[in-house]
């Protein structure tokens, strides 16, 4: 039976990572597997998924407009799963549209992303990921700066915590640091 997974984690979890391993495992047993991320992510170029490794690998980008169903719907294949990176920049009908991809082909669904951001709020794509997802699991890392799990991202500009702005920032670790909530609140000096 197939399900709606979401995976997610702070900054530096290993969620691209993650992805690329699972689309490898699918692929090494001659099992189709379609590679996707949001358009909104272009660090590299709009669909190309990269790790902070250095591994990267070309994705369908999708869009706003996107109907990943019909996507889905139209290949010529038999699929073995959908992997989705950069999920938390998905739109409600994109959510809505995974799930249907799971419950009317059968086809499993796996999303990676980030819960919240530096505000400490939602993603839309992670709220809906949260309420229609079968399975949801925490992806760990450590924080920035202890040994505690890193639950919150800590948005930085010329060395100082930013804890107000438009929600989208594209970047890595020149703006973002995985933190544990002590250190979100309150970051070292002079990091």
């Amino acid at each position: 039976m197939a399900q709606l997974f979401f995976r997610y984690g702070a900054m530096n979890s290993g969620k691209s990572i993650e992805i690329l391993k699972v689309a490898h495992n699918y692929e090494e047993q001659n099992k189709a597997v379609v590679i996707m991320t949001s358009a909104v992510d272009d660090r590299d170029e709009i669909g190309v998924i990269t790790s902070r490794i250095g591994l990267k690998r070309k994705a369908t980008p999708i869009y706003e407009d996107t109907n990943v169903y019909e996507l889905i719907a139209k290949m010529n294949k038999k699929i073995a799963c959908v992997l989705i990176d950069e999920a938390q920049f998905l739109q409600h009908h994109h959510i809505k549209e995974l799930a249907k991809i799971v419950d009317e082909m059968n086809i499993p669904v796996m999303a990676f992303g980030l819960k919240n951001d530096f505000r400490n709020e939602l993603f839309v794509g992670s709220k809906y990921l949260l309420l229609y997802a079968d399975k949801i699991e925490e992806m760990k890392t450590i924080c920035w700066f202890c040994a505690k799990k890193a639950i919150m991202n800590l948005r930085v500009h010329e060395g100082q915590p930013v804890y107000d702005g438009k929600q989208i920032l594209i970047g890595g670790n020149e703006a973002y640091y995985p933190v544990c909530r002590k250190h979100y609140l309150k970051p070292p000096l002079n990091f």
